[in-house]
């Protein structure tokens, strides 16, 4: 059986940016938005400033930092891996890359047969 991939993971950029903002704020978590008015943006929150729903999963962490997205998003999204990069622009009003003219975005891509099923799905 194949090993079990991550179901997020992240590009140098990304982990570069988390490493920057966790200089200024040491206990962070990501939550995958929804949508709205952030987009599908990875929103980045100080840990005891942000409430973890009941029903949200723990996609895994990086560099110890832990991603959640909600349950309803989970079920559509749970046949691709999450990947979080960076580009230029302005960060989600409230997340932590805000004003730092970088941004976290998320790319995705569909896990192979072998692999969903080393996952469960």
């Amino acid at each position: 059986m194949p090993e079990t991939p991550p179901r997020v993971s992240a590009t140098p950029a990304a982990r570069d940016l988390i490493a920057e903002i966790c200089r200024d704020v040491p206990d962070i978590l990501f939550h995958q938005s929804g949508g709205c008015c952030d987009g599908s943006s990875p929103m980045c929150y100080p840990a005891d400033d942000f409430k973890v729903g009941e029903r949200d999963v723990k996609l895994g962490t990086i560099d110890g930092v832990p991603v959640y997205i909600s349950a309803s998003q989970f079920e559509v999204w749970k046949h691709t891996q999450l990947i979080l990069d960076v580009v230029p622009g302005r960060g989600g009003m409230f997340s932590l890359d805000n004003g730092r003219e970088k941004r976290f975005l998320t790319r995705s891509r569909v896990f192979t047969e072998d692999e969903l099923k080393s996952l469960g799905d």
